[in-house]
């Protein structure tokens, strides 16, 4: 996960912009698409492989972000008896793309879209990944569809996957769908979002699930300055998000009675890193009773309170360890459970922006058919983890680089300035250098205590600390005990 979402709104000013440019060089970030594979991309747009089954009389709609063009997921939701029925359409990438050719080996050598705070770079050319693949409401799409039925509580009753052709009716974002929701102008199949997703968010609460609401970090440039802000996640996103956790979670266990598939998995968090989480608590001042759990805590919080916002973005650290675990045969893995949704769960409704979700979908269609996945996926699996994991240090380190490429640019003209901020993380051999979060604005960086000072830094304590360095050529953000 990453350590903070960013977005920077305005065109980045000259010395952001090019320490972004640096970074996408001297982390090998691709810097375009071969000519074989934009040709191929170019065929496959206007020539996929579409499947039998017509389904474009369901109106789904895409519910992202007001400038996403990569639309993964469509929606339809629906009463079924006492209970509902969750249609959720996912781009059928491997409609576009043949096994072993350019665009297939170009997935596999990039494995996921890496964002910047000034565009990103793509898994797939943009013919397809923004164009013929994407489910963009301009036209009939392949897509692997989702039927999910539910009780009256949001349970789980039957669960079927198919191609189909779909059609999105509206793109939609979803500062728009919260207002028709919360208006009461959003017709039937918009309006359930919030009654499916809240009910799936209990069912998560009662399993002790947890989904953490990290507010996005806007950085505006003007007039040659940075201002910062948060933007803390909509209801609305929330409830999307339990559409795409109950297809992962249904995806997962049709891999485990098939026998075959790759599983997301995360082991629960060592003692230690709870015990952390709790200092840090203290000393953002957050009441955590011993009685409390740490699922029932993060329910607690609310992501527009500036020290609540700090302590959620602290607690994505017990996200790592995440990884792809497959199994095949039928012989099951030792960990099948993803420890944050606290049940088997993998990643599938993705496809257009991470390689593993082609996988997985191909391999639930094989399940539902009850017929062997195909080769080239079984040829695929044992080395995936692998790619997904080299794919996914790539993909933390570009969003490190990037978060410290920003804060340098917001905080370059405050060198000397003294802020409150609480030590986050301690450097094991070097007690004396660590991370530290401000309350405001809300930047991590690192902190060293002066050579001659012996004394450890005060783990999960506030502290006053001055602002030493702030360069957005060389993405570094320092700060010293003030």
């Amino acid at each position: 996960m990453p350590r903070r979402h960013i977005r920077v709104t305005g065109a980045p000013e000259a010395p952001l912009r090019a320490a972004l440019a640096a970074l996408r060089t001297e982390l090998g970030v691709p810097a375009s698409f071969p000519p074989a594979v934009l040709a191929e991309a170019e065929r496959a747009a206007v020539a996929p492989a579409l499947p039998t089954y017509d389904a474009t009389d369901i109106p789904f709609v895409t519910v992202d972000p007001p400038a996403s063009t990569d639309l993964d997921q469509a929606l339809h939701l629906s009463r079924q008896g006492t209970g509902y029925r969750v249609r959720y359409a996912i781009a059928d990438v491997a409609a576009f793309v043949v096994p072993g050719g350019p665009l297939d080996a170009e997935a596999h050598r990039r494995v996921n879209t890496l964002y910047f705070p000034d565009g990103k770079v793509p898994l797939h050319p943009p013919a397809l990944g923004e164009g013929a693949a994407s489910l963009l409401p301009d036209g009939p799409r392949p897509a692997a569809l989702w039927t999910v039925d539910l009780d009256a509580d949001g349970r789980t009753l039957a669960v079927d996957v198919r191609r189909a052709l779909v059609r999105s009716r509206a793109k939609l974002d979803y500062a728009r769908v919260q207002r028709q929701i919360d208006d009461g102008t959003a017709e039937e199949p918009l309006a359930l979002l919030r009654t499916v997703g809240q009910l799936r968010q209990r069912l998560e609460a009662d399993r002790g699930g947890i989904s953490l609401d990290v507010p996005e970090q806007e950085i505006t440039g003007h007039d040659h300055t940075y201002a910062l802000s948060f933007r803390a996640p909509l209801p609305a996103e929330g409830w999307n998000a339990q559409l795409s956790l109950l297809t992962g979670m249904a995806a997962a266990d049709l891999m485990l009675a098939h026998g075959t598939g790759v599983l997301r998995t995360l082991p629960a968090a060592p003692d230690g890193a709870v015990g952390r989480l709790r200092r840090t608590a203290h000393a953002l001042h957050i009441d955590w009773p011993h009685h409390v759990s740490y699922a029932q805590l993060i329910r607690s919080l609310d992501p527009h309170v500036p020290r609540h916002a700090a302590f959620l973005q602290e607690c994505t650290t017990l996200l790592r360890g995440a990884g792809y675990t497959v199994f095949r045969d039928g012989v099951l893995p030792e960990i099948t459970t993803h420890a944050a949704v606290a049940t088997p769960y993998t990643h599938c409704t993705a496809p257009l922006r991470r390689l593993a979700d082609r996988y997985a979908t191909e391999l639930c269609l094989a399940a539902v058919a009850g017929i062997d996945p195909p080769p080239w996926v079984l040829a695929a699996l044992d080395t995936l983890p692998g790619e997904m994991a080299d794919g996914g240090r790539r993909a933390g380190a570009v969003e490190r680089a990037c978060v410290d490429a920003v804060e340098a640019a917001l905080l370059q003209d405050r060198i000397g300035e003294v802020f409150d901020g609480c030590v986050v993380d301690l450097d094991e051999r070097h007690p004396t250098v660590g991370t530290v979060q401000l309350e405001s604005p809300a930047v991590i960086g690192r902190i060293e205590a002066a050579p001659d000072d012996t004394t450890p830094l005060p783990l999960g304590e506030r502290l006053r600390v001055r602002l030493t360095q702030a360069d957005p050529a060389t993405a570094k953000v320092r700060f010293a005990p003030a």
